[in-house]
């Protein structure tokens, strides 16, 4: 077991310390919610929050832009002290704040706001490696615009939050935190 290191991070760096065994995510698709779970017997759910997976649906295949199942763990952290509804391209901050009148200016734009945590899958076969490696598919659980909705399918395959629940969840977990997506 590893303890969390509490060096301060630049806005937009990636915080690669390995987690504690303190608690689990659970992405149910059918339900459309992310829990934070204990690592109990019981999995006692200790946060609930809305969630819009993938549009196409659940699927590994890259390109397919659908939510990849299975277990995964979290594999960088992304966007310590930035504020709320930054934008980030290529996990990177682009010094925009995210508001309606932006999201207009650049309708179809992939809108990953305010925090990233990059998954990893680690189901050799399922969603590890190869044509179905998680992490080359750039799957995360980010932020993105508020006004859009949440609670149905609607990303191109990552798990989407709103951004002050992202920001919430961002602060309860660390990098190597377990994360299963069942649906």
């Amino acid at each position: 077991m590893f303890v969390l290191s509490s060096t301060p991070t630049a806005i937009g760096a990636m915080r690669n310390v390995p987690a504690t065994d303190a608690a689990w995510l659970h992405v149910d698709v059918a339900d459309q919610e992310l829990l934070v779970r204990a690592n109990d017997a019981a999995g006692t759910v200790l946060s609930r929050f809305p969630v819009a997976t993938g549009r196409n649906g659940v699927g590994e295949l890259d390109g397919s832009g659908c939510t990849p199942r299975g277990w995964h763990k979290i594999r960088a952290m992304i966007g310590d002290d930035a504020p709320p509804g930054t934008v980030f391209v290529a996990r990177r901050p682009t010094g925009e704040i995210y508001s309606p009148a932006l999201g207009e200016a650049c309708p179809g734009r992939d809108w990953i706001l305010s925090r990233i945590m990059w998954l990893s899958g680690l189901e050799p076969g399922r969603n590890r490696l190869g044509q179905r490696d998680t992490m080359r598919r750039f799957i995360y659980i980010h932020g993105g615009p508020d006004e859009r909705p949440v609670g149905q399918p609607g990303s191109r395959g990552c798990v989407r939050m709103r951004n002050a629940d992202v920001i919430a969840l961002y602060e309860q977990v660390q990098p190597g935190t377990r994360v299963l997506i069942d649906g």
